[in-house]
């Protein structure tokens, strides 16, 4: 049992501390694509509509990976989970740089086959997209397990928030270290350089983790302040594990549903933000690839006190009386406002590209606090016995939105771009962008109006 009294160890932060690197390199990895894109359309031809497949294709894998990811953490263990899942995804951010020879070999094949085939540099960035997204999905689900092996419960949201905060740092070194190594060691080498990163992190990972049970580098009162409530948690999965709730069954409820619509319509922005600013900058105001870095640090930079921001914010209404989804709902309402200032990013750039950098960093800012948010409705209504999979259906369910909205980028630019203005396709996304929380919020609210916890699972 633990005492109180006694002064427990701190070696559960540096277990944070490797989450924390791991979802950094996780989004790095993710956006060297993103900021050499401009440099790439032009080298291999793309079209805007290339981009997208190429974007799209990541999203969808990711969609459908997500879904399966978290069975197979539980099955193979946290620490191989998390081995596995990094090798498979810094293979497939190395592997970008030999993009042409896989798109030529992949070509032969399907010429040899009788299908189609497809431009080889296209093929190729897909097909290492698609290894890329079968092992980034495989973050989420290993790092929430690694917390909850590691902290006790009054821990759990602050460590999840600390290493969450990764993906805002990784989205703020990218433009600082991506542009560089490719104006100065070509644009192979970023991917290179920076996918082998994953495999620094892994040797840290295997030396340092290791179950709570086995950790030789616990003291004894910190296992026990993990451990606390540790009985009770094992007889709650022990129950779970007897009764398996199928997806079908939960698609039944309305308030999946509500989760599931939050996502749609909401998680694309994010995929739409982190994939296509690069481009806007240099569509729009001209910049190159050593521009861009300062203003997309300053708009990632931004995004991080949403993130940290936006999940105490409904504890102002918590407190004020309300039960916590009630008040969760009322804090997104006020979330989702926030990014219709995006409304003004168009109208206002011919000032300077400031203004949209800082005004869709608002837009961003308020998605990772409503994102904060969003999950969380889930364990407000749901028993945890079913919040995994309902997150794993929303999951996918965002990033089948995410496929949408790129592909609706990418053919409405190449559009706007035929007519010689290609300003009004990115002033038609950018209101997209800017009513998606609202509309998001009016359809949860209208599913579930009230607070309705779900008892009979």
């Amino acid at each position: 049992m633990y005492n109180k009294n006694e002064v427990i160890g701190k070696y559960r932060w540096t277990i944070c501390g490797l989450l924390f690197f791991a979802t950094t390199v996780n989004y790095l990895d993710r956006q060297v694509l993103s900021l050499l894109a401009p440099s790439l359309s032009e080298e291999f031809n793309w079209s805007n509509s290339d981009y997208a497949n190429i974007t799209a294709i990541f999203q969808f894998v990711y969609a459908i990976s997500m879904l399966f990811a978290g069975r197979f953490i539980d099955k193979v263990g946290t620490k191989a989970g998390y081995i596995i899942a990094i090798i498979v995804w810094s293979l497939g951010a190395i592997m970008h740089a030999y993009s042409i020879p896989i798109g030529t070999a992949a070509n032969s094949i399907f010429v040899w086959a009788g299908i189609a085939a497809v431009p080889v540099s296209i093929l190729g960035f897909m097909i290492s997209r698609s290894f890329l997204a079968i092992g980034e999905a495989g973050n989420f689900p290993a790092a929430i397990k690694a917390v909850a092996e590691y902290f006790p419960k009054k821990e759990r949201s602050l460590a999840t928030g600390i290493f969450n905060s990764g993906s805002n740092v990784g989205a703020i070194l990218a433009p600082l270290t991506v542009p560089w190594i490719a104006v100065n060691w070509g644009w192979e080498s970023a991917f290179i350089i920076i996918g082998a990163i994953g495999f620094i992190w892994m040797f840290f990972w295997y030396i340092l983790y290791d179950k709570p049970e086995k950790q030789k580098r616990l003291s004894p009162s910190e296992l026990n302040y993990i451990l606390e409530g540790e009985v009770v948690e094992k007889e709650m999965k022990t129950d779970a594990a007897k009764e398996k709730i199928s997806w079908i069954k939960l698609l039944k409820y309305k308030q999946t549903w509500a989760f599931v619509s939050g996502k749609f319509l909401t998680d694309g922005i994010w995929w739409f933000f982190l994939f296509w600013l690069p481009k806007y900058l240099e569509a729009q105001f001209g910049l190159v690839k050593t521009d861009i870095a300062f203003p997309l640090s300053v708009l990632y930079t931004m995004t991080m006190f949403g993130s940290i921001y936006g999940g105490y914010f409904p504890m102002y209404f918590i407190n004020k009386g309300y039960n916590a989804y009630e008040g969760r709902m009322k804090a997104m309402l006020i979330i989702a406002l926030f990014p219709l200032v995006v409304l003004l990013a168009q109208p206002l750039g011919y000032i300077s590209y400031w203004i949209p950098v800082l005004l869709i960093g608002v837009g961003a800012s308020a998605h990772q606090a409503w994102s904060a948010n969003i999950f969380t409705t889930v364990s407000d209504m749901f028993p945890k016995k079913a919040v995994g999979s309902i997150i794993g259906i929303g999951g996918m369910a965002g990033g089948i939105g995410g496929v949408l909205v790129s592909k609706l980028g990418g053919a409405l630019f190449d559009y706007c771009e035929a007519q010689g203005h290609i300003q009004t396709g990115y002033t038609i996304m950018f209101v997209l962008c800017a009513v998606a929380y609202l509309t998001a919020w009016i359809v949860m609210k209208t599913l579930v109006p009230r607070y309705a916890e779900i008892k009979d699972l």
